[in-house]
């Protein structure tokens, strides 16, 4: 375990996981967990795993160890795991199992142990979970995590918010949203209020439109019965895409506090106008329906794309277009801020001035977190010809590639710590879901597109004059 750790230590706190045995545990939230306490950012951590699958805690242990050597890309997590194990306990479904696994992980802790519930389980049955918690008599001095999506449409959402709160009260609620734990996410509030450069121009008089686009090259994946019932707005819009649009357009806090950060993004989501059937196309790719557990008729959308306003001074009539499909011509997660073009141009015709588009400032929300600001150049040369160029930054380039934390270990850090900046809220799904309404009531038609290709042809519609950011008209360089 590293003795020097780059951030606060989370204090002493067992993890209850519930869903320890399933997909995204295997993948993320173990081999997270074991990186969070071999950096030293939760040294005192334990961690207790249920499922419904019968196991014992040699044979969890042993289901972690798989998970880590197939999932981690970090070999010094792999080399310390066997120290780790010792943190690792389990305890079969039912309310004595988990209070004497629980009882079993704390019982050589010096002092008393913060508890948070990780609830990895399908929506369906977090509810359930909740109960049991409150029947063990679990919830005090505890924190629980809940995976999206947070209902379906606003009487959902309301419904599962009121049980929910006859359990625990709303700070100990963490609603995780793993998109605004990339570092990428973050550095798009630090991008606009630590500099001077951008904030002045971050206004509806400089800025023509704003893009958040997360094509997806994969399907449903075996995922079918789940999707069937939630579809891409439900499942990508409302849960990820409007929380990033929020960190675009918030106004500036008044701290960098979870309450401050928070009640900007609440002003944003109050300013948003409800969604227009008209401006949103839904499509869903060939094939879908041929899906092992699809309904041959099935009209849920693989894929959406839509056009929406923030109803404030900032933001008066700028259009923002968000979009997001399965089995698209690439796998892409970029926010793109398009520039209002000068009022009138004194270059000749044919020097190339707007041929490609509008000056763009580009994040990529990877993993690496990238940003590009593109902008026209004269290209050396007899004559006045223009050319686009851009100014390209990765992490790498910092050397902090190193300092990066996976999100879902941020988010689980910050659930550990207390830190609720983000997480979203009842008031803001709701409120989001509020917004839905008219297009929930009256979704328009989905349209067919191939495998491999942007979506329906109606997207260039609903953008038009403009276009699409993706594909790029240059790619990212490499280093």
């Amino acid at each position: 375990m590293a003795d020097n750790p780059q951030g606060t230590p989370g204090p002493p706190t067992t993890i209850v996981l519930f869903g320890a045995t399933g997909d995204l545990a295997r993948r993320k939230l173990l081999p997270g967990m074991l990186h969070l306490w071999r950096s030293g950012l939760l040294p005192h951590m334990q961690i207790l795993g249920t499922s419904l699958d019968e196991h014992t805690r040699d044979s969890f242990i042993d289901f972690a160890r798989k998970s880590i050597e197939e999932f981690s890309d970090d070999d010094q997590d792999k080399d310390e795991f066997e120290e780790f194990a010792k943190r690792l306990f389990w305890a079969n479904d039912g309310l004595e199992h988990l209070a004497a696994g629980i009882a079993e992980a704390e019982q050589d802790c010096d002092g008393e142990q913060a508890r948070l519930h990780y609830l990895s389980v399908p929506p369906k049955a977090a509810l359930a979970v909740v109960r049991r918690l409150d029947e063990a008599k679990l919830v005090r001095n505890s924190r629980i995590v809940m995976e999206k999506p947070f209902g379906t449409d606003l009487e959902s959402a309301k419904s599962l918010n009121d049980a929910i709160h006859e359990v625990f009260d709303e700070s100990q609620i963490f609603r995780i949203d793993h998109f605004l734990g990339k570092e990428p996410a973050l550095n798009i509030l630090a991008l606009r209020f630590a500099n001077g450069l951008f904030e002045p121009i971050w206004h509806r008089n400089h800025i023509d439109h704003i893009q958040i686009d997360i094509p997806e090259t994969l399907g449903v994946e075996g995922r079918a019965g789940f999707y069937e019932g939630t579809g891409a707005y439900r499942d990508m819009v409302v849960t990820h895409l409007f929380q990033v649009m929020a960190f675009i357009a918030m106004e500036p806090p008044t701290a960098l506090d979870p309450i401050s950060i928070s009640e900007e993004k609440h002003k944003v989501f109050r300013s948003m106008l409800p969604l227009e059937p008209h401006n949103v196309v839904r499509g869903q790719y060939d094939g879908y329906r041929e899906e092992e557990g699809v309904d041959p008729q099935s009209d849920t959308e693989t894929f959406i794309a839509l056009k929406c306003f923030v109803d404030n001074w900032r933001w008066a009539d700028v259009p923002f277009y968000l979009r997001t499909g399965k089995k698209l011509a690439e796998g892409q997660r970029i926010i793109s801020i398009a520039f209002k073009e000068p009022p009138k141009s004194m270059f000749p015709d044919g020097s190339g001035i707007g041929d490609h588009g509008p000056d763009h400032l580009t994040f990529d929300l990877a993993d690496t977190s990238k940003l590009s600001l593109s902008f026209y150049g004269k290209r050396p040369g007899p004559g006045f010809a223009l050319n686009k160029l851009s100014m390209q930054f990765t992490m790498e380039d910092s050397g902090w590639a190193g300092s990066l934390l996976e999100a879902y270990e941020r988010l689980i850090l910050e659930a550990v710590k207390g830190n609720r900046t983000l997480f979203t809220t009842a008031e803001g799904v709701e409120r989001l879901w509020e917004i839905s309404e008219p297009l929930l009531q009256h979704m328009p038609p989905v349209r067919a597109y191939p495998q491999g290709s942007w979506g329906p042809n109606q997207i260039h519609q609903l953008i038009a004059p403009a276009s699409w950011r993706l594909p790029f008209e240059r790619k990212w360089r490499d280093g």
